[in-house]
């Protein structure tokens, strides 16, 4: 996403001219990427990785699961303990971890060292998405940081249009460690020129540091909003392979193409809430999270046809990538106390979505069937809709 900026605006964002600040988006948009690819590599490599290491698929299953158990407890903790570092040291060394603990990932010759390296990304990745959205958005004035926020965040939404899948058949085709070792390249690309073209003031000196509409009472709506929404999406999205064969009568051949729909999408979502976003960050957010209620509702009513279904899948993906672009956003204008610490309360949230809707997902597949899984993520999510529409009611009588 192109965010190039008149000069004018260049001199308004501070030391940091118009070109400096954009290749450092690029460069931390592609942190993001690799981040994100390494995530959830595993999955895509299950066997490969169980067979090099000679481990159950289960426990190679472990890496993705306590990666986000990781995330989630030491997001908050973790980002409040370094709030007073200066922006560029702290990525610098986030970048650095991730680059070193990726490569050991990628050379070990056992599990206890992979799932070792894997906690280390873990905990940078919890400062990493916490600090990372201020750190870019600082560097550009206020009436357009959302499509900062947007560009920033496509790496990660390109990483499951390509990176996952691209790394799963490079994998496939070598051996399960290649992919690894790519992505620690970038960590270390990226790293470089963050540590080139980042400013040096120190954390405090950030303008985005600080919301200029700061609300308690907004702000943890928002963080429940989120938890309950993305729990109701991956009730059904962490089992949509199942319903997409059972349901809606599609051959497992094809999944893989819905879910690359499903990529692109999410792509568009993330570049057009950014747009949006910078107009009212309230007014994306909740349009974003009536799209999820939708698309669940979509697939409720007509989920046993195949159009209907990949449409829907395609409007989730879509409409999730909006929210996270609108999420971060939104922290960034009314975040009680330090934007950074909030933005990992943000995060952490997500996650405990994320892990919420798998296990409650599994619990009603093995015992309703899978058409239960979109019947319950559309109740979670039209009542964390109902949560966003009755913020402005219930702040005016905070007030």
């Amino acid at each position: 996403m192109d965010v190039t900026l008149p000069e004018s605006v260049a001199k308004e964002s501070g030391e940091v001219t118009r070109g400096r600040a954009v290749v450092a988006v690029a460069a931390l948009s592609v942190a993001l990427f690799a981040f994100a690819t390494v995530e959830t590599l595993p999955v895509g490599l299950l066997p490969q990785i169980a067979h090099g290491l000679g481990v159950s698929l289960s426990s190679v299953g472990l890496l993705v699961t306590g990666y986000g158990l990781v995330v989630m407890a030491t997001a908050v903790p973790l980002t409040a303990l370094t709030r007073r570092v200066p922006r560029r040291r702290l990525l610098a060394v986030l970048l650095s971890v991730f680059t070193a603990a990726t490569l050991l990932g990628g050379v070990t010759p056992g599990y206890g060292i992979l799932l070792g390296a894997r906690i280390l990304i873990a905990l940078t990745h919890a400062v990493m998405w916490s600090v990372v959205a201020s750190a870019a958005a600082g560097m550009f004035p206020e009436r357009v940081r959302a499509k900062v926020v947007a560009a920033l965040f496509s790496g990660s939404s390109l990483a499951q249009v390509a990176g996952v899948p691209t790394g799963t058949w490079l994998g496939q085709q070598t051996d399960w460690r290649v992919p690894f070792l790519v992505m620690s390249v970038l960590g270390l690309i990226a790293g470089t020129v963050v540590v080139t073209l980042l400013p040096s003031a120190s954390a405090e000196d950030n303008p985005a540091a600080t919301a200029p509409e700061p609300s308690g009472i907004r702000f943890a709506l928002l963080v429940t909003v989120t938890a309950v929404v993305v729990a109701g999406f991956f009730t059904f999205y962490t089992y949509v392979t199942v319903f997409l064969t059972r349901v809606a009568g599609m051959s497992s051949h094809s999944v893989g193409a819905v879910l690359a729909v499903g990529g692109v999408a999410g792509v568009i979502g993330t570049s057009g809430s950014g747009v949006l976003a910078d107009r009212s960050t309230r007014a994306t957010m909740t349009g974003s999270v009536t799209l999820v209620t939708a698309a669940l509702a979509l697939l409720v009513a007509a989920g046993s046809h195949p159009v209907a279904a990949v449409t829907a899948v395609a409007l989730l993906s879509l409409s999730l990538s909006g929210m996270i672009t609108a999420l971060t956003s939104r922290i960034l204008r009314i975040a009680p106390g330090n934007v950074d610490v909030a933005s990992a309360a943000g995060s952490a949230a997500f996650q405990a979505g994320i892990a919420a809707g798998s296990f409650l997902g599994g619990r009603l597949l093995d015992a309703h069937g899978p058409h239960s899984t979109v019947v319950t993520g559309a109740v979670l999510a039209a009542a964390g809709l109902v949560l966003l529409l009755a913020e402005e009611p219930l702040s005016r009588r905070r007030r």
